[in-house]
């Protein structure tokens, strides 16, 4: 997928899960949510895939998920039964940064 510019929006192929990319990948990888690669948000959905049973820990709806090797972020627009990956790399939800003491 070579499309994943920010603030490109993307659909599970296999359940409700979107995303929108907020920081793009440093080279092409394949973006995936439950086992099977995302399309573009308009796009048709392909027959016939379903959500891989071990690809199925759900994405949470406003949470930033990021791939430290690949430079991947994404936000979780809506939720879903898939969780995501890129690769077959499962995303982790990126940390919220502390605030300063404001003592």
């Amino acid at each position: 997928m070579s499309d994943l510019k920010p603030g490109s929006r993307w659909r599970s192929a296999v359940c409700d899960t979107e995303v929108a990319v907020i920081r793009p990948p440093r080279s092409s990888l394949s973006l995936q949510c439950g086992g099977q690669p995302m399309v573009a948000v308009n796009a048709e959905r392909p027959v016939g895939v379903q959500l891989a049973p071990d690809h199925a820990q759900g994405a949470s709806l406003g949470k930033r998920y990021e791939d430290e090797g690949s430079g991947i972020e994404v936000l979780c627009t809506k939720a879903g039964a898939g969780s995501l990956a890129v690769d077959g790399t499962p995303l982790i939800i990126k940390a919220a940064k502390r605030l300063p003491s404001s003592d």
